[in-house]
């Protein structure tokens, strides 16, 4: 890796030096059961816009000040999966902007990857009031949203950060500390997901801020294994 990009992300993490430590071996998940993206199969990408932008189907419809669909490289080899918009993101309609923003940004560049080459989005596309923990039903009406955009982009890895996405997108209890480190497989395509910690969680807890950078290197070795 190149040194520069590696000390932007060490100082934007507070961490002084990195020493790969060589993880358990990591068990590979069964693949999930086919997403749900049936409502919205055949949408395009301006199709599924569209649809996301004049959606009613939870009552965050009557809370949002807009939906927050998505940024980056439709094509992308990357997708960065959160859990959902916080007031920022309400604002300005774009996912991952503020302070967690900028570090998911630096994060991504010491691996290769500046903000653009990746594709970013939530589980859910609107702003859960006082950004409190999405609900289990609101979760289930946006969830065929994302996997259309997973379907479209085809991407060849899965970085999914925090834990109520995780949980959400893998269909699972297992604590985040128990997902990492290990290649989940996502839908019939068995896209390969790793699993982090959100950047607004690492902003609070710099304590975990370490284990973070291992999960990164780990989600770029299993990126080029494909």
């Amino acid at each position: 890796m190149n040194r520069a990009l590696r000390r932007e992300y060490l100082d934007a993490l507070g961490l002084d030096s990195w020493v790969l430590r060589a993880p358990a071996a990591a068990p590979i998940a069964m693949p999930l059961a086919a997403p749900s993206a049936g409502r919205e199969a055949g949408c395009d990408w301006l199709q599924l816009r569209e649809r996301v932008a004049a959606c009613t189907r939870c009552a965050l419809a009557q809370t949002r000040t807009q939906t927050v669909f998505g940024v980056g490289d439709p094509g992308a080899a990357w997708m960065v999966i959160g859990e959902a918009p916080g007031a920022e993101e309400d604002k300005r309609g774009e996912p991952f902007v503020g302070r967690a923003g900028q570090l998911l940004n630096s994060m991504l560049r010491a691996i290769g990857l500046a903000r653009e080459q990746v594709y970013i989005a939530n589980m859910l596309k609107c702003r859960p009031p006082n950004n409190r923990d999405p609900a289990a039903g609101e979760m289930a009406e946006c969830s065929p949203y994302l996997d259309r955009q997973v379907e479209l982009v085809r991407p060849k890895i899965l970085l999914v950060v925090g834990r109520i996405a995780a949980q959400n997108l893998l269909q699972t209890t297992v604590p985040l500390g128990r997902l990492r480190l290990s290649v989940h497989a996502y839908g019939p395509a068995k896209v390969p997901v790793v699993v982090t910690y959100h950047p607004a969680y690492l902003l609070r807890a710099p304590i975990d801020k370490r284990k973070a950078w291992d999960d990164l290197q780990f989600a770029r070795e299993v990126a080029t294994r494909g």
